[in-house]
Order: structure tokens, then C-alpha cells, then sequence
């Protein structure tokens, strides 16, 4: 059965990223939350999308006792969100000012989850491919998701997610096709898509069977694979 994410919680009703966004989702139902997390200057792992936060600055030259209180860290949304899927997407592009190529970063978010035993239920995702690589490469049973960049062709990105012996990749939605889930399913890949919203597309993607749709809206997701399980 298609699995149901909250796109960084159930921002349609508490903001995003957010211990409370957090919690509604995980009172509608959702199998698992995806949501994004960032390094500060003294090393937390915190969840935030964007790499500056407004009227505070860059997270990376910030300690995380100077952010908004409504930053969690890491390990306070791992504890909220317990019993459900966290896809955890590693914001690391280089295009940003906390860009790491050293791969510091994967390893402080694989040693974290580790150490407090939440690899089981832990999905890790990131647009960067070596920061994929480095996270398959300290945890081989790990589930890794390559993130696909919606402006490539995927073809080559499924065969290149299959070298690198990634669990799985997360395409847009409207890259997922017949012909898409048939490649990925003979390379042995899960496809977790983002982010689907509209009920045409939910539909479809529920149709398609992807492993599982990322939404900003995982309660109309939710009815809808209720309704396509019955008829």
C-alpha cells in the first residue's frame, strides 16, 4: 500500500517544520512525515527547509540557542514523531552558504539516528548525490532515497541511483509514469514522490502504486487511498 507523508508536517494547519505541524500530522493518520534538517555553528542538527532564518540570519553561523524557539532539533522531532516514517532530507546544496563537501554533515545526521536507534524508521534523502553516497556508505542497510532534480531527464538518474545502491528515489510527481515505475521497479527502487497535492494527481500516483506520496495536504491523500482500496 502507498505510503502517505506530510510534507515538513501538517503545515495546512501549524507552520511547517515544527513540533506542532509535526503532531497534527501524526493525528490525521499519516504513515510518516518528510522534513529537512540543517547543521548550526556549534553542530545541532536542527529542522528548518530554508538556510537563513528570517530576522535571525544563516542557521550555519548561528548556535542553536540563538534560534526561534519554534526550531526544533532533530532529536526533539524524532521524539515526537516516534511510531511513523521520517523521511529526514539533508539540506546540503552547493549552492547555499552551509554547503558541506566533505560530508561532515551526513555523518552527523547517521550518527545521531544511529546512536539514538532510529534507523529503522528513518528514510534519508538529499538532491546532492554525494551526501547520498556517504549515507549509503556508513549504514549499507540504510534506507537512502537520491532526491531527482525535477529539470533532468530521470532515466539516467534511475540507473545511476541503482550503481550507487540507493534503497530508493524520490522523483516529482510529474516525472512518475508507467514506463518510470517499470524501470524503477526492474532496478530495484522504491519511488517516493513529492510533493502531490491536487486529487487528479493524488489519484494517479495512487494508481501508478508509488512506495509513497509526500503531500502538503496527507489528510485528503489519506481519504483518497481509502477510496481507491475499495473500489
Amino acid at each position: 500500500m502507498t505510503k502517505i507523508f506530510a510534507h515538513r508536517g501538517l503545515h495546512l494547519v501549524e507552520p511547517e517544520n515544527t513540533i506542532a505541524s509535526f503532531l497534527e500530522a501524526k493525528a490525521v493518520g499519516a504513515d510518516g512525515v518528510e522534513l529537512d534538517v540543517r547543521r548550526t555553528r556549534d553542530g545541532a542538527l536542527v529542522v528548518h527547509h530554508d538556510a537563513e532564518i528570517k530576522g535571525s540570519g544563516l542557521i550555519c553561523d548561528l548556535d542553536c540557542r540563538d534560534l526561534p524557539r519554534s526550531v526544533p532539533t532533530l532529536s526533539d522531532a524524532m521524539i515526537a514523531l516516534d511510531g511513523l516514517v521520517v523521511n529526514v532530507e539533508i539540506k546540503n546544496s552547493p549552492e547555499e552558504a552551509d554547503f558541506d563537501g566533505s560530508g561532515a554533515l551526513a555523518s552527523r545526521v547517521v550518527s545521531e539516528l544511529r546512536d539514538a536507534k532510529y534507523l529503522d524508521s528513518v528514510i534519508i534523502s538529499s538532491f546532492d548525490l554525494d551526501t547520498c553516497a556517504v549515507v549509503r556508505s556508513l549504514e549499507p542497510d540504510l534506507a537512502v532515497g537520491w532526491l531527482l532534480d525535477r529539470k533532468l531527464p530521470t532515466m539516467p538518474l534511475l540507473i545511476e541511483a541503482a550503481r550507487q545502491r540507493f534503497s530508493a528515489v524520490h522523483p516529482h510527481f510529474r516525472h512518475v509514469t508507467p514506463e518510470f515505475m517499470a524501470a524503477a521497479r526492474e532496478l530495484g527502487l522504491a519511488v517516493n514522490t513529492w510533493t502531490v497535492n491536487s486529487p487528479e494527481d493524488l489519484t494517479k500516483m495512487l494508481n501508478l502504486e508509488v512506495d509513497a506520496i509526500i503531500s502538503d495536504d496527507p489528510e485528503l491523500a489519506l481519504r483518497l487511498r481509502s477510496e481507491c482500496s475499495l473500489a
